[in-house]
């Protein structure tokens, strides 16, 4: 019998699949328009998606679950809408600085916006009022279909518990593009058609494992991971 131990790159691509084996295709994020997404990535900053359903709820009964409306509606009245999600005098300025840069630079239109080249946007992301790198690449993968992965607080649970990085991930933008990066490795080798929608998958997994197994604290009993945790990615073949 021999024995190899895989790269942290490829125990990563490799958990893809063993959660894919357990929990299916995940067809995540839950919104039903590009710029629900938006909205979604944006309110769901610092709570619980039920509190973002909420605000999502008071939005679209108030028709401002579009851009046009979104643009229309005052900004004291869109804070009262957002209140369920937290925070409403920081994101729902924020809100409208994304809209003020859909109208000054792409002409309100989100095509437009998704046909921009892949760093350029996140830069110009990253440069608007209440968006961090998760938010940015949570837009860019999920309302406008760009190869990101998203790198989020289960994953870096995730990296930390099985040790995939050295030092292990922080809570900052350097502990987030690592994590980023890993992921972009892992899955360098399939089709770039296919990247999106495995970077999808692969967030929506994690978060699937996190709820059930990788919270504050750790449940590993009966968790598809297991097997990598306890053998710390060594492979052994007869």
């Amino acid at each position: 019998m021999t024995s190899t131990r895989l790269t942290p790159t490829q125990r990563l691509r490799r958990m893809h699949d063993q959660l894919s084996a357990a929990y299916g295709p995940q067809h995540w994020w839950p919104a039903e328009t590009p710029f629900e997404m938006i909205l979604g990535a944006y309110l769901t900053q610092n709570t619980a998606w039920k509190a973002v359903e909420r605000s999502l709820a008071n939005l679209r009964a108030a028709g401002a679950l579009t851009v046009d409306g979104l643009r229309s509606i005052p900004l004291d009245e869109l804070q009262r809408l957002i209140q369920p999600s937290g925070f409403p005098t920081r994101k729902a300025p924020a809100l409208k600085a994304f809209v003020d840069l859909l109208d000054a630079e792409f002409g309100g239109s989100l095509e437009l916006l998704a046909a921009s080249p892949t760093d350029a946007l996140r830069r110009r992301l990253l440069s608007l009022p209440g968006v961090g790198p998760e938010t940015a690449d949570a837009i860019l993968l999920y309302a406008l279909g760009h190869p990101v992965p998203v790198a989020d607080e289960y994953l870096r649970r995730i990296a930390e518990r099985h040790r995939l990085l050295t030092p292990p991930p922080g809570r900052n933008r350097k502990g987030y593009n690592s994590l980023a990066d890993l992921t972009r490795h892992a899955f360098a080798f399939d089709a770039a058609k296919n990247q999106a929608r495995l970077f999808n998958e692969f967030h929506a997994l994690t978060v699937a494992v996190g709820k059930a197994h990788c919270g504050r604290t750790a449940r590993c009993a009966n968790c598809p991971l297991a097997g990598d945790l306890s053998t710390g990615g060594l492979t052994r073949y007869d």
